[in-house]
């Protein structure tokens, strides 16, 4: 039987990783729109118009995992350090994903595969923010 301590620990871990798959989902909208946006309705070129996508939604996330999942590790205050630390993990989370959808498409069909890819992209990314980005800072 765990100790309350370790219970309270790992319900608040349990908390933020679903905060952060509920954030995750609703930054997918947001990638997704201001992609429809850039590209359908300014007539941007394809890359140009998921750069700035991926720019707004990983910003938006950083935001709301700032004041929301990360709210006690961030004391909910926006630096660009955490900032440029959150983007890089995001970047590394995409690597990841990529390769994971690469491998994963050899084996199983292509819409498994990237189903695949966001459970390992949502693994690695959870994880950078959790122990990298906004592990807490000694006082």
């Amino acid at each position: 039987m765990e100790s309350p301590s370790a219970a309270r620990k790992n319900r608040a871990t349990l908390f933020k990783a679903a905060s952060f798959a509920l954030i995750g989902a609703v930054n997918t909208v947001v990638d997704f729109g201001v992609f429809i946006a850039a590209y359908r309705l300014l007539g941007w070129p394809l890359v140009p118009a998921n750069i700035l996508a991926w720019l707004v939604a990983v910003s938006f996330s950083y935001v709301m995992n700032s004041h929301v999942t990360f709210a006690a590790e961030s004391e909910r205050k926006l630096t660009w350090r955490a900032y440029g630390a959150f983007v890089a993990s995001g970047a590394v989370g995409a690597a990841v994903s990529t390769a994971a959808l690469v491998a994963a498409s050899y084996v199983v069909p292509v819409l498994w595969a990237k189903l695949v890819a966001i459970g390992v992209s949502f693994a690695v990314n959870f994880t950078l923010s959790h122990f990298v980005v906004f592990r807490p800072r000694p006082k």
